[in-house]
């Protein structure tokens, strides 16, 4: 039996509608559900149904209601008596307005903790109970009133969550506004879905309208969300857009419409270099879309996965992804394909065609050349928007420009290009339009009439560069072509340091446009960055100073400040990779011990697969020992060989990422085999980090084998004890898990795990943090199913997202048994069968497969009985 109020009030039995007739049975019927499964006092019900004249005797004529109503549903007990009142005996589960309230508050939930995608399907759902107006054929208006109330607040955060995701609807939004004038927060969504949409005026005048309608009704100024809202918009910002933009976008409306208009999964922007692809790319795509930066990259999947946040596990990086974006709606921005387009389109090809949901937008200098790909090129700048771009620009260096005749004439010889207009319109601080306009006569021959084809990118924006380069003080000069050196931008430090040269000559190079401040670094847009290193290289000295960084940091990342370390070693990634790089060519045993350095960070951030082919071309061309540091290196290139150094490895141990590859690799030792000195090494090491990884390997692996329970807990909380005091959030999350399984208090193993949630968290770890909360979900299975369900359903969107399949799989094995528990061994089965796909090799896939076949047991117990 199913009940509807959200609309015309309606029950439905397997069979069919049933028709309950006449306005009171109906009422009553719906005030019931309303409060489905309480007892509904008679009182209430009188005055609800007969309101102020109720009849003379009006138990008499309610109990004939209740004898209409249950001739009707076709049930006597479904309305149940009690000397109190009424109680309608189904599951809230079975009355719309009850689980149009789960969803709504899950919803909500999934919403405030960053989850739009899981958001957005929750207030689909709920938002497709409703059928029409609440209560539409009975009189019960405050009921309706507050439900209509819910349904808004619903509608509005399905709104926010279609927006983070970059697929609002306008003309939705704007029937909500109509219907609601007076909710600011609808007004706000609106004003930022017509700004994603690249509708900026209309924007803007949204927000006009909200103003003076709060001015004359309310006689209010807006709130100050809304405020804050409006001043995105006239700084020309979208909310969550990948990367911040610093200036306004210009132009390109009918580009945008015909990337708008395209139906097709794959679509390429091509042009040649400082054409603008990526800058068009990033308004067309919008906020919610993922941003792979190719231009340092040197492996698309490696790129994209680090651009997903998700560490590399035994699954080959492609299947990873595949994993992790097969049943999401997403939009990948390849960005800078060309130097890679052979690996760009086989990704690509490879994702589209086993990710139904999945879109992808790239930039390059030539198409990807698959099939299904839609090509659209961007052209050079209309004359009027050239002029716009020119003038917008040089108000940045010069506020008092004003455009004249020159300006038209710079941007018709520079043929629109946007990259050379930008340059041209820096240069507005110091020279006149006219003369800018006589130096271009003989610098941009090869600009003129814009040939694309007998002007290649680097040809064409050479002569730009040239020009900006021969303005350039020698200073600036010899900064210019030092900071080039740096892929992935620079900190202050790191140019000082390397460059040697005073700030202000920095601040002339950005002043000039040749370099970009932001966030703290000084970055060059990547053609300008070409040229200028083909005058210098200081790749030595750029690599001496990261390894500095690296063997700085490592310790740190152990310790109470680790937070600060990973997040400045992030944002250096692409910096330590070139470093890296150069060394392993050049200064193979620096390289050694550089890869050493960083195998922490790289564990933690999970880069093993980015970073193997390095490895493997450094194992190459070092010579074979037994060190600390070659095992590492082995570790990340052949990780078949490592057993053999780990069992001749003395010490001492430097670094943590040789215990985990020997427990990752070689599992845990045999009791009977020899002991090895690494053992000893590491047992006598007066380390904090090793003594607590001990403590809690002991722990855990002693009680497996003697199962001695007290005496792991105390272990246990030795290790804790010593993370705690180091202020590592990885090795306290480990222990905290541990000991959360050894308890046998229902509720401390709760406490425990939430712990555990909250350290992992502060880290951004998103695979620990998929498989804690499955775990989570195995503890309150007992305790509280419900929310157990919704925790296996968080943990399943984790890891689905992270691409963790063993994850994937134990979620299912714990909605089987759920499902099991629940008396419906089909979809128990069904659940079990998906997770059997998951399950592939590796230690935690046997973990996993376990678990299943043990769920398929109990099923069989089942039917055996």
């Amino acid at each position: 039996m199913h009940v509807g109020i959200l609309g015309p009030v309606e029950a439905h039995s397997p069979q069919g509608k049933i028709a309950v007739g006449g306005p009171r049975p109906r009422t009553l019927l719906a005030l019931l559900a309303l409060r489905v499964g309480e007892i509904v006092p008679l009182d209430r019900l009188v005055d609800e149904l007969y309101g102020a004249e109720p009849p003379s005797d009006a138990a008499n004529a309610l109990q004939g209601q209740v004898s209409r109503l249950r001739r009707a549903l076709g049930d006597a007990s479904l309305v149940e008596f009690h000397p109190a009142g009424y109680r309608l005996v189904l599951p809230s589960s079975q009355v719309d307005t009850h689980r149009f309230a789960v969803l709504a508050a899950d919803g909500r939930k999934a919403l405030d903790q960053g989850d739009a995608q899981a958001a957005e399907s929750l207030l689909s759902e709920a938002m497709r109970l409703w059928r029409g107006p609440a209560l539409a054929d009975v009189p019960l208006a405050d009921h309706a009133t507050r439900l209509e109330q819910q349904r808004t607040s619903a509608a509005g955060s399905l709104v926010a969550a279609r927006i983070r995701l970059g697929k609002a609807d306008v003309a939705e939004i704007q029937e909500l506004v109509r219907q609601n004038p007076l909710d600011e927060r609808l007004r706000g969504y609106l004003v930022q879905a017509l700004n994603q949409q690249g509708r900026q005026a209309e924007a803007l005048q949204a927000f006009e309208d909200a103003r003076i309608l709060l001015a004359e009704e309310l006689g209010t100024d807006p709130s100050p969300e809304l405020r804050a809202v409006h001043l995105q918009v006239l700084r020309g910002q979208t909310h969550r857009e990948p990367p911040a933009q610093l200036t306004t976008f210009v132009g390109r409306q009918e580009e945008l419409a015909r990337i708008a208009s395209l139906t097709s999964r794959l679509v390429t922007l091509t042009g040649p270099g400082g054409a603008g692809k990526t800058r068009l790319a990033l308004r067309a795509a919008g906020p919610g879309a993922v941003f792979v930066d190719l231009a340092p990259a040197k492996d698309v999947a490696a790129a994209t996965l680090q651009a997903l946040g998700l560490k590399e596990t035994a699954l080959d990086p492609v299947e990873r992804l595949t994993l992790a974006l097969r049943e999401r709606s997403a939009l990948l921005v390849l960005d800078n394909c060309e130097h890679l387009v052979v690996q760009a389109a086989r990704l690509a090809g490879h994702l589209l065609s086993a990710c139904p949901s999945l879109r992808i937008l790239a930039t390059s200098r030539e198409p990807l050349g698959i099939t299904g790909e839609t090509l659209c090129p961007v052209p050079p700048l209309d004359p009027e928007q050239s002029v716009i771009l020119f003038t917008d620009r040089a108000r940045l260096v010069n506020p008092s420009f004003v455009r004249d005749q020159h300006t038209a004439d710079i941007c018709r010889e520079l043929d629109g290009l946007p990259l050379a207009i930008e340059l041209a319109a820096a240069r507005t601080r110091t020279l006149t339009t006219e003369e800018i306009s006589d130096r271009l006569n003989d610098r941009f021959r090869l600009l003129a009439k814009g040939n694309r084809a007998a002007a290649p990118r680097h040809q064409t924006l050479r002569a730009v560069v040239e020009w900006s380069w021969d303005l350039l003080s020698q200073d600036e000069r010899d900064l210019a072509a030092c900071l080039a050196t740096f892929g992935g931008g620079a900190t202050l430090e790191a140019v000082e340091e390397v460059c040697g040269h005073d700030v202000e000559v920095l601040e002339a190079l950005v002043d000039k446009s040749l370099v970009e401040a932001a966030d703290g670094r000084y970055r060059m847009l990547e053609t300008i960055r070409e040229f200028c290193s083909e005058h210098k290289r200081v790749d030595a000295a750029h690599a001496e100073y990261f390894h500095a960084l690296a063997r700085r940091a490592d310790p740190e990342l152990r310790r109470r400040d680790q937070l600060r370390w990973f997040a400045r070693l992030t944002a250096e990634h692409a910096n330590l990779m070139q470093a890296v790089g150069w060394a392993v060519r050049h200064d193979p045993r620096r390289a050694l011990r550089f890869v050493s350095d960083l195998s922490w960070y790289w564990y933690v951030k999970g880069s093993r697969v980015e970073v193997q082919g390095l490895a493997e071309e450094l194992l190459s061309v070092v010579d074979e020992e037994v060190s600390e540091q070659y095992a590492i290196l082995l570790a990340l290139a052949a990780p078949e060989r490592v057993h053999a150094v780990l069992k001749r490895l003395e010490g001492p141990i430097t670094q943590p990422f040789v215990l985990i590859a020997w427990a990752m690799l070689t599992g845990p030792p045999d009791p009977g085999a020899p002991r090895t000195p690494l053992q000893d090494e590491v047992e006598h090491s007066d380390d904090p980090w090793i003594q607590g990884l001990i403590a809690f390997s002991n722990s855990y692996t002693g009680w497996a084998a003697r199962g001695d329970r007290a005496q792991a807990v105390a272990q246990s909380r030795e290790a804790l004890r010593r993370f705690q005091e180091l202020g590592e959030r990885w090795g306290s999350a480990q222990v905290l898990d541990v000991l959360a399984t050894l308890t046998e208090d229902p509720a401390e193993a709760l406490a425990l795990t939430d712990q555990a949630l909250e350290v992992v968290a502060e880290l951004g770890a998103q695979e620990e943090l998929a498989e804690l909360r499955g775990r989570r979900a195995d503890r309150l299975l007992d305790i509280d199913e419900e929310q157990a369900e919704r925790d296996y359903r968080q943990a399943l969107r984790m890891a689905t997202r992270a691409g963790l399949a063993a994850t994937r799989a134990l979620a299912n094995a714990g909605l089987a048994r759920i499902a099991h528990r629940r008396g419906d061994v089909t979809r128990a089965e069904e659940l079990l069968r998906e997770a059997q796909q998951e399950l592939g090799f590796g230690w935690m896939h046997a973990a996993a497969k376990q678990q299943v076949e043990e769920v398929f047991t109990e099923l069989a117990r089942t039917r055996g009985a």
